[in-house]
């Protein structure tokens, strides 16, 4: 009898336990709402070999458990393959209580930030990537993009960025998935932020909009302050954003060893309001010293041992900061959409032009959706209602592009499309061969985008000679991290100072 009450209870419990204690979470004007809470991102960049960090289940479980005892709740991953299986470390995480920030480009299908294009090879690519990632419920958003936007002379490549998040938010709504968030996250190019920011979410139209922003900064070295490392103007810069803005990469390396006191800033009472959280670069250590912990391999697998003092400084900011954020039902968003920023020094888009979106017959065809189908989305993140997603489911140094590359092993999805060679890449000058998609599409000059611009899928660009960044030697096209220069400016920083390298 006994024996039975325990193989009763055992049972009910492994019901309870298989159950996946996650809800989506849900955009309101400027914030991430979870289970009618407000949402702040304690993350870190997660992909410790170029290949998928999602497939192994085994070393997925290992993670998890050890950003949960830290209290990550959100993992960037900058690439996967989606012709494997996710289940099992998706749903590991999402027992975790960890949410998933995903790129959907790949190696060779990034917005080259030089010679940008948006064709259907490159949707195809995207939507593969979404098709097999939309059904997991602990999915936060989707990336469009990485620092593809890297200096003032690659802003013609903005609306190109903006073209992707329509069309495949037109994909999303064809399909009939539930609401993804769509972002992208940006280089902290101090010359074009606040233009690129804002066009980015200029549009009236929200479908035409990324809805949230990720920036990628490394201005809070040492034991800066909020001032001194140049966050107050970051801060009003974006107070009156109206979709969700958070750092995607953040954690200068210089002076070792990393104090993190930027968390308490970003998750204080300077930022919160405005700022929904960070995502430290990076979980694993490499060459370039951004790591968390270390494995006793290169493929990043067995027991991560934390890189002291740095990880244990992390942690102690983490249990410190706690956010005072708002319920979903008090909070009514009062920012409107910017105005498309003019043409000006550095920013080359004179205000509202048209987007080189692809032909939507394509996107009809490829959601099997009939000819004609317009997209009929719930609104998302429009500055005055809510834009919820329902159910289911780091480049500088870093993986993204624009760190320089020293060994074979760096991670993220660089931004360009060029060729893959194994060499050392250094400070991102190495040259590299774009392989343009082949598509059919209107061009559009390189010179100044007028309104009168024409829509097309391909912007022709000169051969390049790019930047290099990424995993393996993926070309990219971002710029080292920049550093507060003590006046709230930041600057350009160098290898020897601050540029993580791979």
């Amino acid at each position: 009898m006994l024996n039975t009450f325990f193989r009763a209870a055992l049972i009910a419990s492994f019901a309870i336990n298989s159950v996946v204690a996650i809800s989506p979470l849900t955009i309101k004007g400027s914030k991430f709402f979870a289970d009618g809470q407000q949402f702040f991102l304690k993350g870190v960049a997660y992909q410790g070999t170029p290949d998928d960090p999602l497939i192994d289940a085994t070393q997925c479980q290992i993670d998890a458990d050890l950003m949960k005892s830290i209290g990550t709740n959100s993992i960037r991953v900058y690439h996967i393959n989606p012709f494997k299986n996710h289940d099992d470390c998706m749903k590991i995480f999402a027992d975790a209580g960890i949410y998933l920030w995903l790129h959907l480009d790949t190696f060779n299908t990034s917005i080259v930030s030089d010679a940008p294009t948006w064709t259907p090879r490159q949707f195809t690519a995207f939507t593969e990537v979404l098709d097999v990632m939309h059904q997991y419920e602990n999915v936060g958003g989707f990336w469009i993009g990485n620092e593809v936007v890297a200096k003032p002379t690659q802003a013609n490549a903005s609306p190109f960025i903006k073209a992707a998040a329509a069309d495949i938010k037109a994909y999303i709504a064809l399909k009939q998935y539930r609401t993804l968030p769509i972002g992208y996250s940006g280089a902290d190019v101090a010359e074009v932020r606040k233009e690129l920011q804002n066009y980015l979410a200029c549009e009236p139209n929200p479908m035409d909009n990324i809805d949230f922003y990720g920036l990628n900064s490394y201005e809070w070295c040492g034991d800066s302050s909020f001032t001194v490392s140049g966050y107050s103007n970051l801060q009003k810069m974006s107070e009156s954003y109206p979709i969700p803005i958070f750092f995607s990469e953040t954690g200068c390396n210089l002076p070792a060893p990393r104090l993190f006191t930027d968390q308490g800033a970003i998750f204080g009472p300077e930022m919160s309001g405005t700022w929904s959280g960070s995502i430290v670069y990076e979980w694993v250590q490499e060459a370039n010293n951004y790591g968390l912990v270390k494995y006793d391999n290169d493929k990043a697998t067995g027991k991560p041992t934390p890189i002291e003092p740095g990880f244990t400084n992390l942690v102690n900011e983490w249990k410190k900061a706690v956010p005072v954020g708002v319920a979903e039902a008090d909070y009514t968003p009062t920012f409107s959409h910017p105005e498309c920023p003019p043409a000006a020094s550095g920013w080359p888009i004179a205000g509202q032009v048209p987007i080189p979106k692809i032909d939507q017959a394509i996107i009809a065809a490829k959601a099997g959706a009939a000819p004609g189908t317009v997209p009929s989305p719930a609104p998302v993140s429009p500055a005055n209602a809510p834009a919820t997603t329902s159910k289911p489911n780091s480049n500088s140094p870093k993986s993204n592009g624009t760190k320089p590359i020293t060994n074979p092993k760096g991670t993220g999805n660089g931004n360009g499309n060029g060729t893959l060679p194994l060499a050392p890449f250094m400070n991102g000058t190495a040259t590299f061969t774009p392989k343009t998609p082949k598509a059919k599409a209107t061009t559009m000059p390189t010179s100044i985008l007028t309104a009168s611009s024409p829509p097309g899928g391909v912007m022709p660009a000169p051969t390049p000679t790019g930047k290099a960044g990424g995993v393996n030697g993926s070309p990219g096209g971002g710029v080292a991290p920049n550093v507060g220069n003590g006046n709230g400016t930041p600057v350009l920083a160098t290898q020897s100072a601050v540029s993580p390298t791979v």
